[in-house]
């Protein structure tokens, strides 16, 4: 059973950092261009030309949308290998039709009891573990698959195909595993926060001169990229909500084999 560890879902810890340190840092930053005792060197700073925001800001955008690429694509891989999966499990079941009673039926059950099996392992990836039970199921079907009397019954070339399908199943479960091991880089986030922070502080020596302007521009920009950062956090693990992919085409396939 997956254990109770916060560092399982350590993505929302930093999606909520993320948010009241980005209105954190535009509250800090507002407060400071509005104490009297630094009116004086603020005022020095005037004369920083607009387009110089795009600079940092481009380059926190980049930063940004390379760790969001990230996330979605590790998404997209491990639906395409629950999808694969599922598909070589039904091939093997497709394959296994070529076999004589009752090596058929034993072919079936072991596809149906690791498919449930498979499926019944999400709560473990959403916890970032896997199943001993699944890994044995996955081991005792290649046994069988590989056996002499699969040979026997439906020749070589059949059980060739059984037997690469069979193995795509164990690789294609390892890569969910591995994708469901993935945690958030703090180094990775910090560099975007730094960025995010200067790109903050660029707006605000922009429009020094216009102190509501100034504020304007900082929540705006803090109300872009706070959620945004968020919402590419809290996607960290592809088997977690609030976007979990689904153990439904495995289940699917091995209910083809009734």
């Amino acid at each position: 059973m997956p254990t109770s560890n916060w560092h399982i879902y350590d993505h929302y810890g930093y999606a909520f950092l993320a948010v009241v340190g980005t209105f954190g840092a535009v509250a800090a930053v507002q407060w400071v261009l509005h104490r009297p005792r630094w009116a004086g060197w603020i005022g020095s700073l005037q004369g920083v030309a607009p387009p110089f925001i795009n600079i940092i800001g481009v380059l926190f955008g980049l930063t940004l949308a390379f760790l969001a690429n990230d996330t979605w694509s590790a998404h997209d891989r491990a639906m395409n290998a629950v999808f694969k999966e599922a598909d070589s499990l039904r091939s093997i079941g497709i394959l296994s039709r070529q076999l004589a009673e009752p090596l058929r039926s034993e072919v079936g059950v072991a596809l149906s009891r690791y498919g449930r099996a498979s499926a019944a392992e999400w709560p473990m990836l959403a916890a970032r573990q896997s199943s001993a039970e699944v890994t044995a199921l996955a081991d005792s079907l290649l046994t069988l698959l590989a056996s002499p009397k699969i040979v026997a019954s439906a020749g070589e070339n059949v059980q060739a195909l059984m037997l690469r399908k069979a193995i795509e199943i164990r690789d294609e479960r390892d890569l969910r595993i591995g994708l469901s091991q993935t945690h958030v880089n703090p180094l990775k986030w910090l560099g975007m926060a730094f960025l995010g922070f200067l790109t903050l502080l660029s707006v605000s020596v922009v429009h020094v001169d216009k102190p509501r302007a100034a504020m304007v521009a900082v929540i705006l920009f803090a109300l872009a990229a706070a959620p945004t950062a968020a919402i590419v956090l809290i996607q960290g693990n592809p088997f977690q909500q609030p976007t979990s992919v689904n153990p439904a085409p495995i289940l699917e396939a091995v209910g083809d084999q009734h």
